[in-house]
């Protein structure tokens, strides 16, 4: 079924056909923008107010977190309502909030936005959870670079959102492809174990990266695959010489993980070897209080996933707050809109 406007009605929800050929579950834009993703009672909370000729009715709404973070997703609520005949007033996006501070608002004929209360929660509530995992990693980081490796353990639709949101929550990189190109960045990484494994020794895949790659793409080496890693950055390091930028410590939790002594004595065999230049990289199972812990030691740099994919959404919540330039409010909350001077203008 080809779309072209909103869902207004339940007899257009009721006769909407899923193409039994589609191959992705996931939401494309055309169905975000129809209202295909939003809970079926906004659509019958319009017809309702169309039936009572009330859904051209001039409202103020308000969005409101449950939770604390940096806002993210305001860029993605302004496309999708950029067109429409609204006001609309967010707080920047990377900016920080409070419990119960308005985050957004928007006014206008209730019918030009309704519909999308749904998807605009969604947005704010999981780009701003994700930004707000990240930020919680560089300020624990000394300085510290960090990049991205969230999206293996998210659905590849909204992957790049959350590597957008992550960039935008501080850290330096991202290693999924569209996630940095959204952000006018190169993904960054390395090779996966893969390489290692299928070619039979690291040294062999660290001189067949060197030769294939371009001289501007960074030299850093797994070395957890098959010996210890004190050992293969040495042999790593003098296979490659100056042209080692790194090498990268991915040592499994069933190994142990990797540890500040394990850090300390890669540093220092790398050091009496005459390899100092060669900087350290730390990923897996990497959280805040692990950086904290780690950034103690020589490493250079974390790569950080699962600590960051997996953050919880920031429950967010929209209220009317005025109806007809009238201050009111559901039961439990303040009539009339709550001021937030941080608060900018969009549309």
């Amino acid at each position: 079924m080809v779309l072209n406007k909103k869902m207004y009605t339940t007899d257009q929800v009721r006769s909407y056909q899923v193409d039994p050929g589609r191959k992705f579950f996931s939401a494309n834009h055309e169905e975000i923008e129809s209202g295909l993703t939003t809970d079926i009672y906004f659509i019958r909370a319009l017809e309702l107010l169309n039936f009572l000729k009330l859904d051209t009715t001039e409202v103020t709404a308000e969005i409101f977190s449950r939770g604390s973070g940096m806002l993210v997703g305001a860029q993605e609520v302004f496309n999708l309502l950029k067109d429409k005949k609204i006001k609309l007033w967010s707080l920047p996006e990377g900016e920080s909030f409070q419990p119960k501070e308005t985050v957004m608002r928007i006014q206008g004929p209730y019918h030009e936005f309704g519909v999308y209360e749904t998807i605009i929660l969604g947005i704010l509530a999981s780009s701003s959870a994700w930004a707000t995992a990240a930020r919680k990693c560089c300020e624990v980081a000394r300085g510290k670079k960090i990049i991205c490796f969230g999206s293996r353990h998210i659905h590849p639709a909204v992957a790049p959102v959350m590597e957008r949101a992550a960039l935008i929550g501080g850290l330096d990189g991202a290693s999924c492809v569209l996630g940095a190109k959204l952000m006018g960045l190169e993904p960054q990484g390395t090779i996966p174990h893969t390489v290692i494994i299928i070619s039979g020794d690291t040294v062999k895949a660290a001189k067949a990266y060197h030769e294939c790659f371009a001289s501007d793409i960074p030299r850093v080496i797994l070395i957890d695959t098959f010996k210890d890693e004190a050992e293969e950055s040495i042999r790593v390091a003098e296979a490659l010489g100056k042209d080692l930028l790194g090498v990268r410590l991915d040592t499994p939790s069933e190994r142990g993980g990797v540890s500040p002594d394990l850090v300390k004595e890669v540093r220092v065999r790398l050091d009496q070897a005459g390899h100092s230049h060669v900087k350290i990289y730390v990923s897996g199972g990497v959280t805040p209080e692990r950086i904290a812990l780690l950034s103690r030691e020589a490493v250079d740099a974390f790569g950080v996933g699962s600590y960051i994919s997996d953050a919880s959404p920031i429950d967010m919540t929209l209220d009317i707050k005025e109806v007809k330039g009238k201050p009111i409010a559901k039961r439990g909350r303040i009539p009339g809109k709550i001021e937030n001077k941080k608060l900018i203008r969009l549309i």
